[in-house]
C-alpha cells in the first residue's frame, strides 16, 4: 500500500461521504489545537458546510486562489 499523501488522498476520495467526514474529523483531532480552529464538532461549522454544499454558485477554483497568494 502506498502511503504518500497523494495516494492517501485519492484513496480517501473513494470512501462514502460519511466515512470521509469521519476521517476529516479524526485528522483534525490529531493536530494541535489552535485558537479559532474550526471543528467538525462545531454546529456552526457544519451549518456552513451544509450551506456551501447546497449553494448552486460555483466556488473559486483552488488553482486561482493559490495563484493570487
Amino acid at each position: 500500500m502506498q502511503t504518500d499523501p497523494q495516494s492517501v488522498f485519492e484513496a480517501a476520495l473513494q470512501l462514502p461521504e460519511a466515512d470521509r467526514f469521519a476521517l476529516v474529523s479524526r485528522l483534525m483531532d490529531s493536530l494541535p489545537s489552535h485558537d479559532g480552529t474550526l471543528s467538525v464538532d462545531d454546529p456552526d461549522f457544519m451549518a456552513e458546510l451544509d450551506r456551501r454544499s447546497a449553494d448552486d454558485e460555483p466556488g473559486i477554483p483552488w488553482s486561482q486562489l493559490k495563484s493570487e497568494s
